[in-house]
């Protein structure tokens, strides 16, 4: 429900702040079911909220009491692609996917990522998915430039990451 993306995407980005609109684009929700729903939360507490100029700006509240087993209930509901999705989602990442061994077994100590993203801040929202789950996240990172020129020259590499199996976690290629 509306609730749950809301919570999981300000849970999963404790450190960020955002706007209603901006949390029913990353969340594919009706801004006003958005509002009413942030206003819920902030009721509870869960949330709290600051102006910037005409703009009211959302984020977790992490004096909650309930804060710390909120988060963990979440990290553990959503696991660890959940959170992965959630990160690049806010970080304005446009397509990601993991492929390599992770793909057929989840169980093993590291994954390999593929972003295309113009965010600058990918290396770190990454290094705190990768402590809070104790999973190596090796990645690759390209600009959408990078990645359509690159796509257009027919590189081999490219082509093979691409058409290979793996787990989509958001955008298209």
């Amino acid at each position: 429900g509306i609730r749950a993306d809301i919570m999981s995407l300000l849970f999963n980005n404790p450190e960020e702040k955002f706007y209603v609109r901006e949390i029913a684009r990353l969340t594919n929700k009706n801004a006003s079911g958005i509002k009413r729903e942030l206003d819920k939360l902030e009721l509870m507490e869960l949330v709290s909220s600051e102006r910037e100029g005409n703009l009211k700006y959302f984020k977790v509240n992490r004096d909650s009491s309930l804060f710390p087993e909120l988060k963990g209930l979440i990290a553990k509901s959503s696991g660890l692609l959940g959170a992965l999705k959630s990160v690049l989602t806010a970080s304005d990442a446009k397509s990601a996917f993991i492929y390599g061994p992770y793909v057929d077994d989840t169980n093993i100590p590291y994954l390999d990522l593929f972003v295309i993203s113009n965010a600058t801040n990918i290396d770190k929202v990454l290094s705190d998915v990768e402590k809070r789950f104790g999973r190596e996240i090796r990645y690759t990172i390209m600009t959408e430039a990078d990645y359509k020129i690159t796509k257009k020259s027919g590189d081999r590499s490219l082509k093979k990451l691409t058409g290979a199996k793996k787990i989509l976690l958001l955008g298209r290629l």
